[in-house]
């Protein structure tokens, strides 16, 4: 068994598939993305909360999967709900795994910048989404590290120094 899942969560725009990838060639993960898997589900999605569900659910599967053949994995969306967290948590218990929750935080100018600059990336979260996932975004009640990408790469790679 994979011994190791570890999960991003936080805002659009605050670089968690950048903190994500960075992990992933770290550990030898396999990176499962949530926008990449809801373009994958769903032509035109809607973001419906079910959508959301379908999506969440389907990332746990993929990561099971690696999970189950040895290989860590690394699942990278925003994670703003506490039940969707408590579901990749007893996923991790029930396989016996390793679990690391990686906060991503980035200070909002930056974030904003980031996402009126993006180009080629799967994310369609523009200004307005991260507003609003930033009002319901639960807080984390989990044990997690905290990696602010507001600086450099260099800068957020020492962070991630310190724990993988």
């Amino acid at each position: 068994m994979g011994s190791r899942l570890v999960v991003q969560c936080g805002l659009p725009g605050v670089g968690k598939s950048t903190v994500a990838a960075a992990i992933a060639d770290r550990i030898g993960g396999e990176r499962v993305r949530s926008d990449v898997v809801r373009a994958e589900l769903f032509d035109e999605p809607a973001y419906t909360p079910a959508e959301k569900d379908r999506v969440y659910a389907t990332m746990l599967e993929r990561a099971q999967r690696a999970l189950e053949t040895g290989t860590p994995a690394v699942i990278d969306a925003t994670y703003e709900y506490r039940r969707h967290r408590d579901q990749v948590a007893t996923m991790a218990d029930t396989l016996g795994v390793d679990l690391t929750l990686v906060h991503v935080v980035c200070d909002e100018r930056v974030a904003r910048k980031r996402i009126r600059e993006r180009e080629d990336d799967p994310s369609e979260a523009d200004v307005s989404v991260y507003e609003n996932a930033r009002d319901r975004f639960e807080p984390l009640e989990r044990d997690h590290v905290t990696v602010d990408n507001s600086g450099s790469l260099p800068r957020t790679r020492e962070q991630l120094d310190e724990y993988f």
